[in-house]
């Protein structure tokens, strides 16, 4: 069953169908395999992993039967790859939204939530903040120890607050999007909303539809600077921008911008773009 009719618009179709992974007795060697990509999947938010990154010591432990999913899971988060991909460099109001994602599948659902994982942390550190997640009774009830975490937050279900839906979509950005690729950075998607206890926007990832879905930074409306649109032909582009250097001192970042651009002058274009420290986000017809 479709998570939603407008599923393929939004990004969410590879969700809709796909089985729950889950680690059984007498599992071959392909399923076991298989939990283990998927745990470093979902934990690291579909970021890169190369071989000599993987956790030879935790998967052999899965592998021999000697710890469950749940603790294998543990081991990720708790590892030193976890935390340099997603602790070291990022705010840790995105750290706690990428927990909530990674280890519970879901948005935070409102500041109070945020607020318990910034005391935790605080008071009794990293590993506490971890472990407060994956022995939760959230947890328990819907991964238990033998499932891998996915994204719940697509859909609605018992003791899941409708807001949770909307705030996913800041969180995701498409099924080929990592969480250390996303053009906001290390900053906070839920700060605002989560603070004025508003409702997020729906805005589907880029390349899943033709509407412009890039979401800017700080979340406002992007600033549409037109460029000379004027070529020999017909095909004209909107180039999608982020991170942009503006003019004089200080040297400030624009969190987005959008040329229009003909064909002929596209190639120039990204050139001058890429000189001046933006990031191209997107090209798209005009």
């Amino acid at each position: 069953m479709a998570i939603t009719a407008a599923a393929s618009r939004l990004g969410t179709e590879a969700f809709s169908d796909s089985p729950r992974v889950e680690l059984r007795q007498h599992a071959t060697k392909e399923d076991i395999e298989a939990v283990i990509r998927a745990v470093y999947r979902q934990v690291l938010g579909n970021d890169y992993l190369m071989k000599s990154e993987r956790l030879v010591s935790a998967e052999s432990l899965l592998r021999d039967g000697n710890i469950s999913v749940r603790e294998f899971v543990r081991s990720v988060a708790k590892s030193e790859l976890y935390k340099t991909k997603f602790f070291y460099n990022n705010f840790q109001t995105r750290f706690i939204e990428l927990n909530y994602k990674h280890l519970l599948g879901r948005a935070p659902y409102d500041e109070s939530e945020v607020v318990f994982h910034l005391d935790l942390y605080h008071e009794k550190g990293y590993e506490a903040e971890i472990d407060s997640y994956i022995d939760s009774v959230e947890y328990t009830a819907n991964f238990g120890d033998s499932i891998v975490p996915y994204y719940r937050g697509f859909a609605t279900q018992p003791g899941q607050k409708t807001v949770g839906f909307n705030r996913m979509f800041k969180l995701y950005r498409g099924y080929a999007n990592s969480d250390r690729a996303q053009s906001a950075g290390k900053l906070s998607r839920l700060a605002r909303e989560l603070a004025t206890n508003s409702a997020s926007s729906i805005v589907g990832p880029s390349g899943s539809n033709e509407n412009w879905s890039f979401q800017a930074s700080n979340d406002v409306a992007p600033k549409k600077a037109l460029g000379n649109a004027v070529g020999q032909g017909d095909r004209v582009y909107r180039i999608e921008v982020t991170s942009l250097r503006g003019p004089g001192y200080p040297k400030l970042r624009r969190s987005s911008t959008a040329y229009i651009v003909p064909y002929e002058r596209l190639s120039e274009k990204m050139q001058q773009i890429q000189r001046q420290g933006g990031r191209i986000v997107s090209i798209t017809p005009a």
